[in-house]
C-alpha cells in the first residue's frame, strides 16, 4: 500500500533511507537543509523536495527525519517552518536521529499536543545498511503505532523491535553504541599486540575470527584498519556524540560505564591527531600513534 510520507535530512543515513521508501512505491517528499541535494535526490529517485520541513511534511500520513543531533532534532521540528507546523491530527512523527532520550519525550509531547504521534526509532547499520536497506531498528513508542509505522520502515531495515515507551528506542541505541566501543577497542589493541609480537595480522584474524573472538567489527574492518584505512562508516566526531549522550544518561540512572568513559577519551586521542572524520575502528591510530613517540 502506498503512503504519503515526508522524510527530513539527507545525510549518509537519510539519503538511501528515503531512496528506499520511494523506491517501496511510497510518495515521498523530502526537505535538507541544503536545497542542492534535496534536488538531487528528487532527480536521482524521482520523488518531491520542498524548501522547508512544513511544507514537506504537509499532507504527510508519516513523516520521518534523520538529522545529526538533539539541536538539529530541535530546528526541524518546532517554530513557524517545523514539521509539527504542517503536520495534521492523526498523523505519525518518527525520529531515526541518535539523539538523548530526554530530547524524544519532549518532542514526543508536544507532538502529542496536537494529536500527532511519535516514535524514536534510532537505526543501527551504518551507511552500508541504509544503502542496501538492511538498517536494525530501535523504537520507543505506544504498540498501535509501532504497527502502523513499521510495514512503511520495513523498506529500509531487517528488523525492528519496539522496546517500550517513548525514549526506550533512545536508550537502547546507547546499549549498542556502548557495545561497540568496547569492541572496536579490543580489536585494536589486538591487533597492535599482534603487529608488535611479530605476526601476521591477516593470518591471526583469519584463525581467531571463527571462534569466540569473532565480531562483525573483525570480520568487516580488520583488512582496512591493517592497511590505515579509515574512510569506512560511521565518524569518531558522532561516535563521540553518542557516547556522550550514553554517558550523560549513566549519570541520571546510576550505571557504571567505566570502559565506555576510557573509550571516549581514547575517540578524544583520536581527534587531536586529526581523525574526527575517521570511522570509528580508527582507535588503532591512537596505539600506532603511542608506540612511534617511543
Amino acid at each position: 500500500m502506498s503512503v504519503k510520507v515526508a522524510f527530513i535530512g539527507l545525510g549518509v543515513m537519510g539519503y538511501p533511507m528515503a531512496g528506499h521508501l520511494q523506491q517501496a512505491g511510497h510518495q515521498v517528499t523530502v526537505y535538507n537543509r541544503t536545497t542542492a541535494k534535496a534536488q538531487r535526490w528528487a532527480e536521482q529517485y524521482e520523488g518531491a523536495y520542498a524548501p522547508t520541513p512544513k511544507e514537506a511534511a504537509a499532507g504527510a500520513e508519516l513523516v520521518f527525519m534523520c538529522v545529526g543531533n538533539d539541536d538539529d532534532l530541535r530546528s526541524v521540528v518546532y517554530g513557524e517552518d517545523g514539521v509539527l507546523a504542517g503536520m495534521e491530527a492523526n498523523t505519525v512523527l518518527v525520529d531515526h536521529t541518535t539523539t538523548s532520550a530526554k530530547v524524544a519525550r519532549e518532542v514526543a509531547e508536544r507532538a502529542a499536543a496536537q494529536s500527532v504521534a511519535f516514535l524514536d526509532a534510532p537505526v543501527s547499520g551504518g551507511q552500508a545498511g541504509a544503502e542496501n536497506g538492511v538498517l536494525t531498528v530501535m523504537v520507543g513508542g505506544e504498540p498501535d503505532v509501532f504497527e502502523r509505522v513499521q510495514p512503511v520502515m520495513a523498506a529500509f531495515s531487517r528488523f525492528s523491535q519496539l522496546l517500550g515507551e517513548v525514549g526506550s528506542g533512545q536508550l537502547c541505541k546507547m546499549v549498542n553504541q556502548i557495545c561497540i566501543a568496547g569492541v572496536v577497542q579490543g580489536l585494536a589493541e589486538g591487533l597492535h599486540f599482534a603487529k608488535q609480537a611479530g605476526l601476521d595480522g591477516e593470518k591471526v584474524v583469519e584463525t581467531i575470527a571463527k571462534g569466540a573472538a569473532g565480531s562483525w567489527q573483525m570480520e568487516n574492518r580488520y583488512k582496512t584498519m591493517l592497511a590505515g584505512e579509515y574512510d569506512f562508516g560511521f565518524a569518531v566526531d558522532w561516535m563521540r556524540k553518542d557516547l556522550g549522550i550514553a554517558l550523560d544518561e549513566a549519570r541520571s540512572n546510576g550505571a557504571s560505564l567505566s570502559l565506555t568513559a576510557m573509550v571516549d577519551q581514547y575517540y578524544a586521542d583520536v581527534q587531536a591527531l586529526g581523525g574526527g572524520r575517521f570511522d570509528t575502528s580508527s582507535l588503532l591510530t591512537r596505539l600506532d600513534a603511542i608506540h612511534d613517540k617511543k
